[in-house]
């Protein structure tokens, strides 16, 4: 006999569309929303969750408030917003990481895939592979071939074992058998500052870190990581250009808890897709070598399913191992 419990656990919990929620879902939001970062202020992921938490804020009508979780890689804030309550007041600003912690970390208490949902994405942010001056080559091929002769005498850096940084510089070893030794730190700014002292030779680093010392030529660029020239050094080579359908990149979007109303993430993908139009917005994060996402929450989706692909790849290829 089917029992009204038996009916709601076979249609997902179908209270959930009632029509007293629906009200509340219109009504949205009506107290403030936390936004967690799994990451600490200051840095380029920082500014893109104020960037849209303050438009969302002026749109919405009420504070969208940053909160910083960092540690393990971002999975402390996504666990959260994994375990909030899908009312749409706990959303997670979902970045690269999430799509290489999927295989990084051989045991994790949610899958982001299944246990999140996706709302918008935001931006797509340059990387760009710097060499300390010393170092003897100024094209990629040069690099490519001088580590081939002298196997594991460059030392590459990255802010960690997983991070976007390292495996970019994995999936560019496995592209064209370049032979370097990899050195994870706590953060981008250690490697960094060794890489301005001559202690490592490489960098993945993002663009809006790099840019300035580019400019300076306290480090020499050799070519951004993703498909298209950065307008920021427009001279600048892509790294497909040598290495035919090498793509890298940071990129930050939005996701909310499993469950949460269809008409809250529709309100939320309207306004996100608005702040990204603004030419105030636009210029900011272009800036940072960052170019606008947008789009439907299902594309946003599937570039969450095609770079947890990816990055499962080169993550079981290096047989990787969080810090």
């Amino acid at each position: 006999m089917l029992t009204r419990r038996s009916i709601l656990q076979a249609t997902g919990g179908a209270a959930a569309w009632t029509p007293a929620r629906l009200a509340r879902a219109q009504d949205y939001p009506v107290r403030p929303v936390r936004l967690l970062v799994g990451y600490s202020a200051g840095g380029a992921t920082d500014i893109v969750a104020r960037l849209i938490a303050s438009r969302l804020s002026a749109r919405l009508g009420q504070q969208f408030i940053v909160e910083n979780r960092p540690g393990a890689a971002t999975n402390i804030a996504t666990e959260q917003v994994v375990r909030a309550a899908p009312d749409g007041y706990t959303l997670l600003l979902a970045s690269a990481a999430n799509a290489i912690n999927s295989t990084l970390y051989e045991k994790l208490n949610f899958d982001s895939i299944r246990d999140l949902q996706p709302v918008a994405g935001i931006i797509r942010m340059q990387n760009v592979m710097e060499l300390h001056p010393a170092v003897p080559v100024r094209t990629v091929p040069e690099l490519i071939a001088y580590t081939i002769a002298n196997p594991d005498r460059v030392i590459a850096g990255s802010a960690g074992n997983g991070s976007p940084g390292h495996v970019s510089g994995e999936l560019f070893k496995m592209m064209t058998g370049a032979r370097m030794l990899h050195v994870p730190y706590r953060g981008i700014a250690p490697a960094l500052a060794d890489l301005l002292a001559g202690q490592i030779h490489l960098l993945f680093d993002n663009m809006a870190t790099a840019i300035e010392y580019i400019r300076s030529g306290r480090v020499r660029a050799l070519a951004v990581t993703t498909a298209f020239r950065s307008p920021l050094l427009p001279d600048l080579p892509t790294v497909a250009e040598f290495v035919p359908g090498y793509e890298a990149s940071s990129w930050y979007g939005l996701s909310a808890p499993k469950n949460t109303s269809g008409e809250i993430i529709d309100l939320l993908n309207r306004e996100i897709n608005a702040a990204l139009s603004d030419p105030t917005i636009a210029e900011r994060f272009a800036s940072m070598g960052g170019s606008p996402l947008a789009g439907a929450p299902s594309e946003f989706q599937r570039l969450l399913v095609e770079e947890t692909d990816k990055w499962g790849r080169v993550v079981r290829f290096t047989n990787a191992k969080p810090q």
